[in-house]
């Protein structure tokens, strides 16, 4: 496999959302000079079932290095999710049994299939589960790897600092999740892995364990994550519920961009789209020469939009959307719902899809989240409705209700 060495692209890898180079960027950027296929790898937890823009950090960088001619492998945690990653957590995450995880992995690939391209033959990237491994250790083997490190590495983790900090419980069996994950590294044999600063840790156990298992050098890639710049929360996350799916229709991507802080909107053109670093920067000197961020955002949710769909399904998303809020009208395309016999507001809404579970569908009444036919629809009104009328929750949501 030729390798390329271009120093534009090189010198994109070095600096587009990356935080920290391990253990230094002058040692990665000549490995990417010599010439030499390196084995680079990102690992994925099933925590939900979609993949999300914060996500696509990530994936974006992993094309850049396929480009190259990199060898790409994507990892699924189908393991590690059954055990809960305690990174940046507070508190004890709770495990992921079999079917869930089964579940949320049903349209993993396909969801990153829209990033990366798994059709290449000449440079294929694969596809791995770490339970492949994982499940096969044995106490003992899992005794010899703890063996690598001190209690006093663990607790000095930040999230574990926290937690005693705040006299919180800590159990034993989160000190293994880093352990697996590093375990991930000396299985695959692997040069490089890439995830958020929030996975620094558990990457640099692996790094640990393939220099101690196979006196093997890896390179660490901490990316940036999308925060909000001014207050410091993350734009996006599958723990809190929010994020930006890749596999939402166009019009709730776009909506979706469109909600985002507009503290946000720069990092989100450089961490989440194709654009050139020289036409995000115009963009960028835009932003601080007073221009609307409602106009530059919708450059930015018109863009995404494109890459996971079409420009024709962006231009209508965008028509869509500006005729929805700028105008108070309702979207062009509403898909059609057949009522099934529900008798309250709370079964309507989690069987037309409009919301995920009951619960759900009982907090978005409870907000006044929920419409008929544009007027608020509450928890105790009485339960009518018609065919034709169209049901919304929040501001995206839409369905157009028929009977038989």
């Amino acid at each position: 496999m030729s390798i390329s060495t271009d120093p534009a692209s090189i010198e994109e890898l070095l600096s587009r959302s990356v935080d920290t180079i391990y253990p230094d960027p002058k040692a990665f950027k000549s490995a990417l000079e010599s010439g030499k296929q390196l084995r680079v790898y990102v690992g994925i937890d099933p925590t939900a079932d979609y993949v999300h823009l914060g996500h696509s950090t990530n994936y974006l960088l992993l094309e850049r290095l396929h480009k190259l001619g990199h060898k790409i492998i994507v990892l699924v945690g189908d393991f590690t999710a059954m055990i809960g990653d305690p990174s940046d957590k507070t508190s004890l995450r709770q495990p992921l049994t079999p079917d869930q995880v089964a579940d949320n992995l049903s349209s993993f690939k396909e969801q990153i299939g829209k990033i990366l391209n798994f059709e290449d033959d000449q440079n294929p990237i694969e596809f791995k589960f770490n339970a492949e491994w994982l499940s096969k250790l044995s106490f003992a083997d899992a005794v010899e790897l703890a063996s690598n490190f001190t209690v006093q590495q663990m607790i000095e983790r930040d999230a574990f600092k926290k937690r005693i900090d705040a006299n919180k419980p800590l159990f034993v069996h989160e000190f293994f999740y880093p352990l697996m994950q590093g375990y991930d590294s000396v299985a695959m044999d692997v040069d490089v892995e890439i995830g958020g600063t929030d996975q620094t840790f558990n990457m640099l156990a692996g790094r640990t364990l393939l220099k101690r298992l196979k006196d093997k050098e890896k390179f660490v890639i901490t990316t940036t994550l999308l925060e909000n710049p001014e207050t410091g929360e993350k734009l996006m996350s599958k723990s809190l519920g929010t994020g930006v799916s890749l596999k939402a229709d166009p019009d709730e991507m776009f909506g979706g961009v469109m909600a985002l802080a507009d503290a946000g909107i720069a990092q989100v053109f450089i961490d989440c789209t194709r654009l050139p670093l020289e036409e995000i920067s115009k963009v960028q000197t835009e932003l601080s020469d007073g221009a609307n961020p409602r106009d530059i955002k919708l450059r930015l949710a018109h863009e995404i939009v494109s890459m996971y769909h079409s420009s024709e399904a962006a231009d209508k998303a965008q028509a869509n959307w500006t005729s929805q809020f700028s105008e108070g009208a309702l979207p062009e395309d509403i898909s059609d719902y057949q009522l099934q016999g529900e008798s309250s507001w709370i079964e309507l809404l989690s069987n037309s899809g409009l919301a995920p579970s009951n619960s759900e569908a009982r907090r978005l009444l409870e907000q006044g989240a929920v419409k008929l036919n544009q007027n608020k629809v509450a928890l105790e009104d009485e339960f009518k409705v018609d065919s034709d009328d169209v049901l919304q929750a929040g501001k995206r949501r839409f369905v157009r209700l028929k009977t038989s």
